[in-house]
């Protein structure tokens, strides 16, 4: 493992008499003698196994942490203060790098959010194409997890595997959203299009090859001698522990509570999907990695069933004073031409109130609180980002654990740093 900026602690007395200089290092060394020589590690931000620029200060007594302190903020950029200076919409395209692997379902949330506030109900088709959009950023963000956890504790071909059906997938968001990356898909009321031609038998074939790759993953790792004894027993988080840190997503689950937005507070009709919630019970780093395996199994067998049942109709509300008009009308009608400009200048009409939604991310819980004094622009928001919370139980979960033992535990709780840090 490569530790970037090691750095000892020492303790040095300054003094022109040796008599006290001497009496000082007899001191010290009984105080070594009676409490442990301790060393102090610095572990990032610049290092591969942080998943991003998190800086961990390690206190170790030997190999054994004594003491764990994160420091995060590297990668802050302002985001809340930013949407309080935009309209609704134009934060759209931030939202996509707060968790960067899963933009599509930041899009989602944060545009519930707002159409919450507006009272708007979007129609059939449009929920069923945003949890298309929830479920495969899902299997993305998780192939991404597993992959990097392996890679971290030496599994190479894994990652290899889990890479491959991840690049299937961009391709598929490449097809739908012009953008494999930052997609900026979703609008508040709706979405920028429809489904392209042929995105759904591609969808289809995605599902198909998928489960054989998955299941190679699968054997690869979960039965492996070095995998089980790096993850069993690593890293527990209790049932209380979980709860009084607030964790959220599968870290929450993998200590055995069942708690899943998409079953507990139900959105874009999740509640007409048949599914399981995949829960643990040691709640160690191998139980969150099984969560996040069967989790993959769960959302295919979701999007089989919003394929089948994929209606028709319009995809975007049917408020016409806060929505664009169609392109085509724009481009040949001076009224749609006059309300285009209206729209995009002024912002959405919201009214004046506070609203919170949640919605069930890979990583957890994002949340979005927005203050409306009425108008185009947000008064106030707050985003409840899942990884910076998760983050929060290091200091609890990592005293007691080995060096070795931390690419584990980091790796298990899968976080991105765009959205820790916001």
């Amino acid at each position: 493992m490569l530790v970037e900026g090691m750095a000892f602690t020492t303790r040095e007395i300054e003094s022109p008499d040796p008599v006290t200089r001497v009496a000082a290092d007899a001191t010290l060394r009984q105080a070594a003698d009676d409490i442990g020589e301790k060393m102090v590690l610095n572990m990032g931000p610049s290092h591969p196994a942080t998943h991003g620029v998190l800086r961990l200060v390690l206190e170790l007594d030997g190999e054994i942490i004594t003491k764990a302190t994160p420091d995060i903020g590297f990668l802050h950029r302002g985001d809340e203060k930013i949407a309080e200076n935009m309209q609704y919409n134009q934060f759209v395209p931030y939202t996509d790098r707060l968790d960067y692997l899963a933009p599509l379902s930041n899009n989602v949330a944060y545009a519930l959010a707002v159409e919450k506030l507006m009272g708007w109900e979007i129609p059939a088709r449009g929920k069923a194409i945003r949890t298309i959009c929830c479920e495969t950023s899902r299997i993305s963000s998780h192939l991404m997890g597993i992959g990097a956890m392996a890679l971290d504790l030496g599994a190479i071909t894994v990652f290899l595997y889990t890479f491959t059906e991840r690049e299937k997938l961009y391709d598929l968001f490449e097809l739908l959203t012009g953008a494999r990356f930052t997609t900026s898909y979703t609008r508040v009321g709706g979405q920028i299009r429809d489904l392209p031609e042929g995105f759904i038998p591609q969808l289809k074939n995605f599902l198909d090859g998928f489960f054989p790759s998955l299941d190679e993953c699968d054997k690869l790792l979960t039965r492996n001698r070095i995998f089980v004894d790096r993850t069993k027993d690593i890293g527990v988080i209790s049932k209380d522990r979980a709860i009084a840190y607030a964790l959220s997503g599968p870290n929450l689950r993998g200590s055995g509570i069942e708690h899943d937005l998409r079953r507990k507070h139900p959105y874009l009709d999740y509640d007409e999907y048949d599914f399981d919630v995949v829960i643990g019970s040691a709640g160690d780093c191998y139980d969150r990695y099984l969560v996040r395996i069967e989790e993959m199994r769960q959302s295919v067998r979701i999007l089989r069933q919003v394929i089948d049942k994929l209606p028709s109709g319009p995809i975007n509300v049917a408020d016409w004073k806060n929505m664009t008009p169609p392109k085509s009308r724009v481009m040949t009608k001076m009224e749609e031409l006059i309300h285009h400009f209206i729209v995009v200048t002024e912002g959405l009409k919201a009214p004046p109130g506070e609203i919170y939604f949640a919605a069930e991310n890979p990583k957890g819980e994002l949340g979005f609180y927005i203050n409306s004094k009425g108008g185009g622009v947000p008064h106030r928001l707050k985003i409840r980002a899942p990884s910076f919370v998760n983050l929060s139980i290091l200091p609890e979960l990592l005293p007691g654990c080995m060096v070795s033992d931390v690419t584990a535990v980091l790796g298990s709780l899968d976080f991105v740093m765009g959205e820790c840090d916001r």
